[in-house]
């Protein structure tokens, strides 16, 4: 008899945990644009697109659009190595579109993610680091000055040996350090849980990488960026679970309400980009941004339809 008094006990102090954790919302009611900035790892999207599925499960009756304006190569520092894609093109600088982006989108909030690509994969240099530093700092200003608030994200680490950079990881320890060193700002450490991932898994497995190029972080490690971002903004038991699916547990079926999500966001990607216009070629050009807009609206209602009870 006490025995079941114990198991049901249990069952409902882990009913309330889950209870607790969906009814704690990601974003204050105000918050109606949420844009990321960032390098190919943002255009990636896999964190992105976890945080949205999550955000679109567990608080349907927040509508919030999540603006994905990440572009690949694209640096804060304005820094570009010498034969950067064998000679094709320098890296972007984000200083060059920040005001087209920022007028179109309108966000509320901007979490932005730098540093991967800042010290164009040299060693440590001060020159390089401060170009960094004035960068984060001028990107900083400019989203305050115009009412909204910025989220930082330490950047993604580097593998030296999947890289074949030697000492560039130490960059970016050391970036991720500055970050963090600004207390004044609100900042997400991404960078060293994922590190610290790494290391323990190697421990059982030498080959396990996060990044098969020691650059691009897989499944795994989007995951884990956006484990430490949804814990940020107050899901406290995010990192229980293995993937985003798992994580969706009011959705009948995860998998295909994923998907649905990951189609919209790529479809509404790419048409951002190309309505706010950059300088990096050899992108895919999205469609015109309302008639993106419109495709989007379809897609939302097949997402509704896996919200209904």
């Amino acid at each position: 008899m006490k025995l079941k008094k114990t198991h049901g006990l249990l069952v409902c102090f882990i009913f309330i945990c889950c209870l607790t954790q969906a009814q704690t919302p990601l974003f204050d009611t105000s918050v109606k644009r949420v844009l990321f900035l960032g390098n190919s790892i943002t255009y990636a999207a896999g964190y992105v697109q976890a945080i949205e599925a999550y955000h679109k499960a567990h608080f349907p009756q927040q509508k919030i659009e999540f603006i994905n304006a990440g572009l690949p190569s694209e640096t804060v520092s304005g820094l570009s190595e010498e034969g950067h894609a064998d000679g094709r093109f320098p890296r972007p600088d984000l200083h060059e579109r920040l005001d087209r982006v920022l007028l179109q989108t309108q966000p509320d909030i901007v979490f932005a993610s730098y540093g991967m690509n800042d010290g164009i994969y040299l060693p440590l240099d001060s020159l390089r680091f401060q170009k960094f530093k004035d960068g984060i700092l001028w990107l900083h200003e400019q989203i305050e000055a115009r009412g909204s608030k910025i989220i930082h994200l330490t950047p993604a680490p580097f593998d030296e040996i999947k890289g074949k950079k030697p000492g560039y990881a130490q960059v970016l320890d050391r970036y991720s350090e500055w970050i963090l060193q600004q207390k004044s700002w609100e900042v997400i450490d991404v960078h060293f849980p994922m590190q610290d991932f790494q290391t323990t898994q190697q421990k059982t497995d030498t080959n396990f990488a996060l990044a098969k190029d020691g650059v691009h972080p897989g499944d795994w490690g989007h995951w884990i960026m956006a484990q430490q971002i949804l814990r940020y903004l107050g899901q406290k038991n995010i990192l229980q679970f293995s993937s985003i699916t798992d994580a969706l547990s009011p959705i009948k079926d995860p998998n295909a309400f994923y998907q649905l999500v990951v189609k919209r966001h790529n479809l509404m990607k790419d048409a951002w980009l190309s309505s706010t216009g950059h300088l990096r070629p050899e992108m895919k050009k999205g469609l015109p941004l309302m008639e993106a807009l419109a495709l989007s609206l379809e897609i939302d209602k097949q997402i509704e339809t896996l919200l209904a009870p």
